[in-house]
């Protein structure tokens, strides 16, 4: 195969994302693509290695809570099923009392239960209708036009699949939504990985392919990207004259406002950490071509800089809100995906050579990312009170006001927002600033990394259940809240026309995020905010055409510039169900506390009056 850049492209190439018929193409193959198929062969995916979940029972607590040094997935003593089966006979009689007292009460009133701690074994909260894979909802057309349309969206090079478009919808204009991304396709993979049987061989093909970009020049005008980059998406071109396929990258060069991915590595390294939980198969992390991969990723985040934060520093559009929204400088979406990839790489990274001393980088950072994060993105009532009565211009170490945040600059919805019970990770902390603004994605992260404490994560399901007509509505789920509006918008959005109030970015409802809030709601003991946000997903979805996003300020519109049939928004749902269908596949996305990182200490200052 033959790699060449947008500005490369040779004449009379069209998108390819169907099968190709078997030609003569076959027999031409460039140096590249004899690497790519080389590759490939040596990490082949054996079929016995694939997790099979129909004939199993959910994974016993050992093998839910995996330590940072484990690598394949253990099975449980006799004595410890024993244990886990007196639980769930307790469990189960408590789980039918709040059925039924949450059947009684309206559909509007969420019913808020006392959430356990987050390193618990998952057992203890699993529903039994739910745990023995059955389809409870009675949701399987829906399902089964699901997978369909996922098929129907594989992007094949070369006879392999090797990613999904963003979106099918043949009534819009492409533009770039006859690609494959990166950040979208993680979803999908998650849903191949997940399925029964196991479909791994897509995943690994995607790897492979995003890392050989990876490794080619990435030039934007005159100016040169850093090694690490990874591609935002890519897209597969049929040269009809030299009956070759043909590989064309974007790493932000011709992205809406011209900005790498800074979220695209990070989201790489957790599915190969995904692909290897699913398929037991160390093969593919421990090629040397894949930890020079990781390698530089991590080496371009963790270089040294100006910074006094151990947050990472990023302009607008370099994540899943790809547009001016205000989310310049430490986001909490890049620092939870950050904190998440750099956990992950510690299970796949091998310490030969320099990757004991990138190890030891790793371990620090991971400390001091997670007691900025704990510390000083975390708000609740107690805390919101503690920032209303700040004080400015402290001086010294002993400040309790580190960034000199003007209490004045606390807006006014966040007074009615912020219950007594419930809390969140704020939107961004720098000098002088604070955004208030809820994210779901960096919270949901948050929580499936273990970025948050156990009692942090309790609290953001608290705050769920407690402002659910805000931030689930008529279609989950909020991106962010509120929405920007006015004088705020056109000052903040540049008056941006795709992110107008309560649209898009801008407190719009996307339904792609329902694995997260589902993969969150599990680790936290609580499918039952899942379920029901599932259930809201299934009456709509299907009628209007997957959308990419909603409209409005309780998502009851479909979104003025969406897509439909949008992958991600399909893959979405399908890993929603397969996880509550059977919620041992969280295993695969999730990672248990690190007893090793030291818990924060706040101190108050000497000027701090009560």
């Amino acid at each position: 195969m033959d790699f060449v850049s947008h500005t490369e492209m040779p004449e009379n190439l069209t998108g390819k994302n169907t099968p190709p018929e078997t030609t003569d193409s076959k027999d031409i193959i460039s140096e590249n693509e004899k690497e790519v198929n080389d590759l490939s062969a040596a990490v082949d995916v054996s079929p016995s290695l694939h997790l099979n979940h129909s004939n199993k029972a959910p994974i016993s607590p050992s093998q839910i809570s995996p330590t940072d040094s484990e690598k394949f997935l253990v099975s449980s003593t006799e004595n410890d099923c024993t244990e886990v089966e007196k639980v769930k006979k307790s469990v189960r009689m408590k789980n039918n009392g709040e059925d039924e007292s949450e059947a009684a009460m309206p559909r509007t009133t969420p019913c808020l239960k006392t959430c356990p701690s987050v390193g618990a074994s998952l057992e203890k909260f699993l529903d039994p209708m739910v745990s023995n894979g059955e389809n409870i909802t009675g949701s399987s057309a829906v399902m089964d036009e699901a997978w369909e349309r996922l098929k129907n969206s594989y992007v094949y090079c070369r006879d392999k699949a090797v990613g999904t478009l963003a979106a099918s919808d043949t009534n819009a204009e492409a533009l770039n939504y006859n690609q494959v991304f990166v950040r979208d396709f993680v979803p999908c993979g998650l849903a191949c990985l997940m399925k029964t049987p196991a479909e791994p061989e897509i995943v690994k093909n995607f790897l492979l392919k995003t890392l050989h970009l990876q490794g080619r020049e990435k030039r934007i005008d005159n100016f040169t990207l850093a090694e690490g980059v990874m591609p935002a998406s890519f897209k597969v071109l049929n040269d009809s004259k030299r009956k070759n396929d043909i590989l064309a990258a974007d790493f932000g060069g011709i992205a809406i406002g011209r900005v790498a991915p800074v979220d695209s590595g990070f989201w790489w390294i957790i599915l190969l950490r995904s692909y290897t939980k699913c398929t037991r198969d160390h093969s593919l992390s421990e090629l040397p071509e894949v930890q020079r991969g990781m390698k530089l990723i991590l080496d371009l985040c963790l270089s040294d800089g100006f910074d006094t934060f151990p947050t990472l520093l990023c302009a607008d559009g370099c994540s899943m809100i790809d547009r001016r929204m205000g989310i310049y400088g430490y986001p909490i979406e890049i620092q939870a995906l950050f904190f998440f990839a750099l956990r992950s790489a510690q299970q796949m990274l091998k310490p030969e050579r320099d990757g004991k001393e990138l190890i030891e980088r790793i371990d620090k950072r991971i400390a001091a990312l997670s007691y900025h994060i704990q510390n000083y993105y975390w708000l609740d009532f107690t805390q919101l009170n503690n920032i209303y009565r700040y004080k400015t211009e402290e001086y010294s170490h002993t400040a309790v006001n580190k960034f000199n945040v003007i209490p004045e600059s606390i807006p006014d919805w966040l007074f009615e927002f912020m219950p007594l019970r419930g809390g969140y990770l704020i939107g961004n902390v720098s000098p002088a600033r604070m955004d208030f603004r809820w994210f779901l994605v960096g919270n949901c992260i948050a929580i499936l990394s273990s970025l948050v404490t156990p009692v942090q994560a309790t609290a953001i399901m608290d705050l769920i259940e407690e402002r659910w007509a805000d931030l689930i509505g008529e279609m989950p789920l909020k991106i962010a809240y509120p929405a920007l509006e006015g004088h705020q918008w056109r000052i903040v959005t540049g008056c941006d026309p795709k992110n107008t109030r309560w649209s898009y970015h801008n407190g719009g409802s996307w339904p792609v995020l329902l694995w997260l809030l589902t993969a969150a709601c599990i680790k936290t003991g609580r499918p039952q905010i899942a379920k029901r946000a599932i259930e809201v997903v299934e009456q709509r979805l299907p009628k209007d055409g997957w959308p990419e996003y909603y409209d409005g300020k309780t998502g009851c519109y479909i979104g003025k510039q969406a897509r439909k049939y949008q992958t991600w928004t399909i893959a979405g749902y399908l890993v929603a169900k397969l996880m509550i269908e059977n919620p041992s596949n969280l295993v695969m996305i999730s990672l248990e506390e690190d007893k090793k990182i030291a818990k924060p200490r706040l101190t108050r200052s000497t000027s701090w009056t009560c």
